[in-house]
């Protein structure tokens, strides 16, 4: 009987290191997911498109994702929103000094997603994320690599800002928060869509690219990951690579997404 009893417990102590090591896995161990595309007036441009940090670290002061991003040698950094979580004071404090280190290897173009959106002090921690190195394209366009870059606010959408603010000719590259808006986003003709929000579904369905939920979309959402075409443009998501209200990733790693226009 004895025995048996410690054969019972060293099964059940094994299966919770097991449940740990995959939980783990799927929410520390980072992830890089490559992408390339042609047609663009501007070739050899590397691009690294991070999103949906929510105050996550991988490692002290982020450092095994400043690691892999150094590595990679991008031209341009992109950061599609929540950076921090609303409820979280700690992630601002994570997000400038992430901030700070990603610039001293490219330049960090950063649009506010939903959970920016909704905290009150956002034009606060706005300044205090420019004062760290970040280009903050709120509803606005700039020129980086030879490329025109927009930014679209996490509210513009709703707002009618998106046609306002594309600017006249070339329409390279748009920063928008939620990609479940891609057929409004193609209607304003860019070529690139950069977008995050959905966290790749939350849990994923193992062998399938299917996750189980995403907000704006509801369950076995369609937009969590990849790259989707509509009309003349292409929309590349992240997966993210934090969590927020729903706190664990499974089947679902932390992504960082490294784009070559070639």
């Amino acid at each position: 009987m004895e025995l048996l009893w410690l054969w019972i417990t060293l099964g059940i102590a094994g299966g919770v290191l097991t449940a740990v090591l995959i939980f783990w896995l799927n929410n520390d161990l980072l992830k890089i997911t490559r992408y390339s595309f042609s047609g663009f007036s501007e070739s050899g441009i590397k691009i690294v498109h991070l999103s949906d940090l929510h105050g996550k670290t991988f490692g002290r002061g982020n450092a095994r994702l400043i690691k892999k991003v150094i590595k990679e040698k991008p031209d341009i950094i992109c950061i599609t929103g929540d950076i921090i979580h609303l409820y979280r004071p700690r992630d601002k404090a994570v997000a400038l000094r992430t901030v700070s280190s990603l610039k001293e290897i490219a330049p960090v173009l950063y649009i506010a997603g939903n959970h920016e959106m909704r905290n009150k002090g956002y034009r606060f921690f706005r300044k205090d994320l420019m004062e760290a190195g970040a280009e903050v394209l709120d509803d606005r366009t700039v020129e980086a690599c030879g490329l025109t870059v927009t930014g679209l606010n996490g509210a513009s959408l709703k707002n009618g800002k998106l046609f306002k603010i594309a600017p006249e000719g070339r329409r390279d590259i748009l920063l928008a928060h939620e990609p479940q808006h891609i057929e409004n986003y193609a209607k304003a003709d860019y070529k690139l869509i950069l977008c995050g929000h959905a966290h790749g579904g939350q849990w994923r369905i193992p062998f399938t690219k299917q996750g189980l939920y995403a907000p704006g979309q509801g369950t076995f959402p369609k937009y969590t990951s990849g790259v989707h075409s509509c009309g003349n443009s292409k929309m590349v998501i992240s997966r993210g690579l934090g969590n927020s209200e729903f706190p664990l990733r499974l089947f679902n790693r932390p992504e960082i997404v490294v784009i070559e226009l070639n």
